[in-house]
């Protein structure tokens, strides 16, 4: 696959990020304590002054969409208390794509009525979209960051039947420029949002 197909098929996810996170999650947030500001950024740690920074590399990027998207998840997004032009820009896409995992998952457990979701499912949703979106985006602009290394995707992940939206930003993540897939086409796309999603879990549940 050549880079121009995968940018393109970079950027069709991230506009399904931005396209679901709109349609259906937005409208079904409830309000929320702000945790405040999370960990440093590598560039605001012991060894400032990295190659890349966010003001260098999200100018007129679409990654940018996602830090948007992030920031509309105050509960749950914990950018670099330095948060700026001079932040790891790696650091940053990561922490957003954490963000917006962790508000998917708990927005939908939610309006599936369902318990609230465990503290270890959670951190499990933002390390495994921090590792995998990050390391997208580390490859797409060979930009590298040590705190992206350390991060591993844990085991256990919730899957497309149990939470459908979070599922599937994990699943497609995992390897959005592999030939054998076509990662913008699913029965989400003929639902308007998350009652939509939630009568057709109950269908199948139904069903089965």
């Amino acid at each position: 696959m050549s880079s121009a197909t995968d940018a393109m098929t970079i950027h069709q996810l991230l506009g399904r990020v931005v396209y679901f996170h709109a349609l259906f999650i937005e409208p079904a947030l409830q309000p929320g304590p702000s945790p405040g500001a999370g960990p440093a950024c590598c560039n605001h740690r012991a060894a400032p002054g990295r190659e890349s920074t966010a003001g260098e590399l999200l100018t007129d990027s679409a990654w940018a969409a996602l830090i948007e998207a992030a920031a509309t998840l105050p509960a749950h997004h914990e950018p670099c208390p330095q948060t700026g032009s001079g932040c790891c820009v790696t650091c940053r896409i990561a922490a957003a794509a954490g963000s917006v995992a962790v508000g998917w998952a708990q927005t939908e457990y939610r309006t599936y009525e369902r318990a609230e979701p465990t503290e270890t499912l959670l951190r499990s949703c933002a390390r495994a979209a921090a590792a995998r979106l990050g390391r997208v985006f580390a490859a797409q602009h060979a930009v590298s960051c040590p705190a992206l290394d350390r991060l591993t995707v844990p085991d256990e992940l919730p899957s497309s039947e149990e939470l459908p939206l979070t599922g599937e930003l994990l699943g497609l993540w995992a390897n959005p420029t592999a030939t054998t897939r076509h990662p913008v086409a699913s029965w989400l796309n003929h639902c308007t949002g998350l009652d939509d999603v939630r009568r057709v879990l109950e269908t199948r549940r139904t069903g089965s």
